[in-house]
């Protein structure tokens, strides 16, 4: 059986393609979606991907994970910066989890600079837009096939 990335995705995304294209691309999260299993199967992954624009549904699914998958990448969207209790969730999973967002979160406004998810990440992808997916599924594909503990690298 492949190892399992949940990819979590926060408020606003299910408006990927339609909400600020200037900002976010034109690629709807469905062709996120699509092209993240594509690219799983061709690393031996597999991926469940969700999106939910409530707080406790991304906390529990964070929770899930730490017996229904090998890692997440998450885009929690604005709850980055603003939420302990998703910071807390990935603390007691136990999986790496790769923090993306589409946008440079630090050429924006100011109160996006910080995210309470970056503190607990195995790594952060920001602004190379919808790209940022792909990269973090090679980095869990390379981390879940070596020491779970080890950096993740190039």
């Amino acid at each position: 059986m492949n190892p399992v990335i949940f990819i979590l995705n926060g408020p606003n995304l299910n408006m990927l393609g339609v909400r600020e294209p200037a900002v976010y691309g034109s690629t709807t999260l469905a062709d996120v979606e699509t092209r993240a299993r594509l690219i799983a199967a061709s690393l031996g992954l597999s991926v469940d991907c969700r999106q939910s624009n409530h707080e406790g549904d991304l906390v529990g699914w964070i929770q899930e994970a730490r017996t229904a998958a090998d890692g997440i990448i998450l885009n929690a969207g604005a709850y980055s910066h603003t939420s302990i209790a998703i910071h807390d969730a990935i603390l007691a999973a136990g999986v790496p989890v790769i923090e993306v967002h589409v946008s440079n979160i630090h050429v924006r406004e100011s109160f996006r600079h910080h995210s309470y998810v970056s503190r607990v990440a195995a790594g952060v992808i920001v602004g190379l837009g919808t790209d940022g997916y792909e990269f973090a599924l090679q980095a869990l594909a390379r981390r879940v096939a070596h020491d779970p503990n080890e950096p993740i690298t190039a």
